[in-house]
């Protein structure tokens, strides 16, 4: 019985092969398999849509995956809301501390210093005798920064405060929660 079992499955294997060149595959169901769906380029003519362009709009309202977009603007009250709304995601953890440390070090540490004191490599750029920096940047070891909530610190790095640009192109939100977290932890 193993012997006819091993034939019929020896037979069927060499009989189901295809050996046409010209056709290297079965076609069970035909266009109905999307075996030849049409393949249009970006900019060509598309007679499936009305306006008979490939290239469509996304739908009024899309987002771009792993993109959540800011609910606040740059403006006061909405800095006050941010801080009553906002929560800190993060814990601080050692590694969060560190990484908050780093992108301290390369985004605030110019204006804010190494120590967070406002006193910064840009705050001392002078010339023809007068500072190039109209306003001193917040000393981030006082009290009253340090009793913010850490939505509105966020909030601040986000979208600037006065003279302080908005680093929300620049930083990853993730990495502004650090930030808030190494400020608020770490500077002393």
């Amino acid at each position: 019985m193993k012997k006819y079992i091993i034939l019929i499955l020896l037979i069927g294997g060499l009989t189901s092969c295809n050996h046409h060149q010209e056709k290297t595959y079965w076609d069970y169901m035909g266009e109905f398999d999307m075996y030849y769906s049409e393949a249009y380029e970006s900019y060509a003519p598309n007679p499936n849509f009305k306006d008979g362009k490939t290239l469509q709009k996304p739908v009024a309202g899309t987002i771009s995956r792993e993109y959540m977009p800011y609910p606040f603007k740059d403006k006061f009250a909405d800095k006050t809301k941010a801080g009553q709304l906002l929560k800190n995601p993060l814990q601080p953890t050692k590694e969060n501390l560190e990484r908050g440390k780093v992108k301290y070090d390369t985004y605030c540490a110019i204006c804010h210093g190494k120590n967070g004191k406002g006193d910064g490599q840009l705050t001392k750029l002078v010339k023809n005798g007068k500072k190039l920096y109209p306003a001193p940047p917040a000393d981030l070891t006082a009290g009253y920064i340090k009793a913010k909530p850490d939505g509105e610190i966020f909030h601040v790095i986000t979208m600037g405060s006065a003279v302080m640009g908005a680093h929300a192109s620049q930083i990853k939100p993730d990495d502004r929660w650090r930030i808030v977290l190494y400020v608020k932890n770490n500077l002393k």
